[in-house]
């Protein structure tokens, strides 16, 4: 059930939704025959995780008003995400993406989102309810991205949310298909000093500062103002730096790797989960362990949300015990 306008929420998300088709057969997508539909974006893929966890999230965002926008908000509202306040916008439509499974490394995934409704997010288009009852925001580099004021959008969404309390995360999440680089590392820097918590992989850092070590990274990034920076690490798992702690914490370990798109956003979703609980001297630790072990799960399966665990599910996997499946 959708929450009402104006209900308690844990976090907000603001970013673009897509229908995604994923063939279902693996090989170039010129030459597959069949389709299946689900839909996708970093942001909302957030909020369905945290949902999941038993986290209250509410998702912002604009989508045509067309079928493929039924499609988003439906499915969001069924996983219990507050959709009340997203926009449908009449002259514009809902973006699709389509992956390519080869059968070997990274799925290819190809982008059909110029000027699509979430493209045109801009400054004014922000509101002060959008945070009413929330306690935490959370973003991505993917929406800077999109549209020519959509940077703008997001600058003013974190200047808002801030000055009323809310902490904020910021998961870069470069996607080098939608802009230069040059304006990337541009954009995606003015906006480290506006968030908490930000969330970097080890290439986006070095794409961002160049190559340095991993403990100058964090470093550095706190020196812009964020108050704890957590470092992805792939395979090697996740390094955190807090105040005056650097942790580092070791990967969960997986048979196979199915589709890697995804992943960073569950180790988001699992992440923000803990950091929401209140403060003890093993939250930073239990949450890490929570992203790596949401990061590692996401791999596994095809699609970018449709595998991630349910509260108990999560805490059996950590705790070592085993589903009864028969």
């Amino acid at each position: 059930m959708t929450a009402r306008s104006g209900a308690s929420v844990d976090v907000v998300t603001i970013g673009e939704s897509m229908v995604s088709m994923q063939p279902m057969s693996e090989g170039p997508l010129a030459y597959a025959p069949l389709f299946t539909r689900t839909i996708a974006g970093a942001e909302s893929n957030v909020a369905i995780g945290l949902t999941r966890l038993g986290r209250k999230a509410r998702w912002i965002g604009r989508v045509g008003a067309d079928p493929f926008g039924d499609i988003i908000l439906s499915t969001l509202a069924g996983e219990g995400v507050d959709v009340s306040l997203a926009e449908r916008d009449p002259s514009f439509p809902t973006a699709i993406y389509f992956k390519e499974f080869k059968g070997y490394g990274d799925p290819n995934v190809y982008y059909y989102r110029k000027g699509s409704a979430a493209s045109r997010l801009a400054p004014e288009h922000v509101k002060p309810e959008w945070f009413e009852g929330a306690r935490h925001l959370h973003v991505t580099g993917i929406t800077p991205a999109l549209g020519p004021h959509t940077a703008d959008a997001v600058r003013e969404a974190m200047r808002q949310a801030r000055s009323i309390g809310l902490t904020v995360s910021f998961d870069p999440n470069l996607r080098r298909k939608l802009w230069s680089e040059e304006e990337a590392r541009r954009t995606l820097l003015s906006l480290v000093p506006l968030c908490d918590l930000f969330l970097p992989g080890l290439e986006e850092a070095e794409f961002l500062l160049g190559e340095r070590t991993e403990e100058e990274y964090g470093q550095l990034f706190r020196e812009m103002g964020p108050k704890t920076v957590v470092l992805k690490l792939g395979e090697r798992g996740a390094i955190g730096f807090e105040e005056d702690r650097t942790l580092r914490v070791p990967p969960d370990r997986v048979p196979r790797i199915v589709d890697t798109v995804g992943a960073g956003d569950a180790f988001a979703a699992g992440l923000l989960s803990v950091y929401l609980e209140p403060e003890d001297e093993h939250r930073f630790e239990r949450a890490l362990r929570t992203a790596n072990a949401m990061g590692a799960l996401a791999v596994q399966y095809r699609g970018d949300w449709e595998g991630l665990p349910k509260a108990a599910e999560l805490e059996r996997l950590l705790s070592g015990g085993k589903d009864v499946t028969r």
